[in-house]
């Protein structure tokens, strides 16, 4: 548990608000940047490799919390955190460099024919609405999971465990679904 004085609390506040913001226009904005010349494609399969790290440091970080093992919570969530940036990082610096895939677009040719539409069929209609849900969940995540972690780093771990109800299971969601918006689009990538 660390004291803080009120002034730093205010600043921490006003700091994990910016970032709530910032952040989801900043990879908006940066997405718009495309950079030749530099092949990431190798990327994509480590960022899911670490939503899914991140899902076991997570469901690892609430056994351990179970357990009463309060420094093993606090250091697998601190894991989880660092994933997560750097998940963030890898996933922008992807984008950067290479177009977004359309799901089902087995040729390549940025746009779905007749038979690619027929062949993923209902499919089309599970994976956008699990990508959306998890575009829209990982922004709402972010202010969820830094004030939640802010209640414990006060000490104020009543308000810390009424956030972590809703910024947990969001977090791991992201996490998971994350690694199955992968495993769905993996085929289509060039």
């Amino acid at each position: 548990m660390e004291t803080i004085d009120q002034a730093k609390l205010k600043n921490t506040r006003k700091l994990i608000i910016s970032l709530s913001v910032v952040i989801p226009i900043a990879v908006a904005i940066l997405f718009k940047v495309k950079i030749g010349g530099i092949d990431l494609s190798f990327l994509p399969a480590i960022y899911a490799g670490i939503n899914a790290l991140t899902a076991v440091f997570l469901i690892s970080a609430l056994v351990a919390i179970k357990n009463k093992n309060m420094e093993l919570h606090r250091a697998l969530i601190r894991i989880a955190l660092g994933l997560s940036v750097v998940f963030l990082l890898l996933y922008v610096a992807y984008h950067m460099i290479s177009d977004s895939t359309l799901y089902g677009d087995s040729n390549g040719s940025g746009s779905l024919d007749i038979l690619e539409k027929a062949k993923i069929g209902a499919m089309a209609y599970f994976y956008y609405t699990l990508l959306i849900s998890h575009i829209l969940l990982s922004i709402a995540v972010i202010p969820l999971v830094l004030f939640t972690y802010l209640f414990a780093w006060q000490g104020d771990f009543v308000k810390h465990k009424k956030w972590t109800r809703f910024s947990f299971p969001i977090w791991l969601y992201v996490a998971v679904s994350g690694v199955i918006v992968y495993f769905m689009i993996s085929p289509y990538y060039v």
